[in-house]
């Protein structure tokens, strides 16, 4: 098992999301529409707040989305698998709160984690990927492919921004 590194030294595997921890600000950006080679971007704003749960093997990570349609809850839940040396994630709509996304699975490796699952979106096959690059503004991208991971869309990122307390 590889571990990720940070300016600081190595970071344990179990620790790799622990620069998540706390409150943001968030910057969305979001396709309006996905592989359909659409190129018109919405954005909007939120707030996230992290915290850490399985005795410090997993996280939480609550989200207030303000989408211009209006707003909405979700969290994403994360978790680590000692054996393994993966990360499983699974998000959870505040609109729909009786499904949780299949979740992706990966690891990081130096400063970016990839993690990759396969879904259905309106019900054909596809790839999901998301990545994770830290830094001071983390940075998070989740992309589709429907030709089996030969190419990507990224339809959504979030930029995070620190905030105080």
């Amino acid at each position: 098992m590889q571990h990720s590194t940070a300016s600081a030294g190595l970071i344990a595997p179990n620790e790799d999301f622990d620069f998540m921890f706390g409150r943001w600000s968030v910057l969305h950006r979001r396709l309006k529409n996905r592989l359909v080679d659409c190129q018109e971007w919405e954005r909007f704003e939120g707030v996230s707040e992290t915290r850490p749960i399985l005795g410090g093997t997993g996280n939480l990570e609550d989200n207030h989305i303000h989408l211009p349609g209006g707003a909405y809850r979700a969290v994403a839940l994360r978790s680590f698998d000692e054996a393994s040396g993966l990360w499983s994630i699974w998000w959870l709509d505040g609109r729909a709160p009786h499904q949780l996304d299949t979740p992706v699975k990966g690891r990081f490796e130096h400063e970016t984690g990839a993690f990759l699952a396969d879904d259905f979106l309106e019900g054909r096959p596809i790839k999901v990927r998301f990545l994770w690059i830290r830094g001071a503004e983390p940075r998070w991208e989740q992309a589709f492919s429907a030709d089996g991971g030969e190419s990507w869309e990224t339809n959504w990122t979030m930029t995070f921004s620190r905030l105080a307390g």
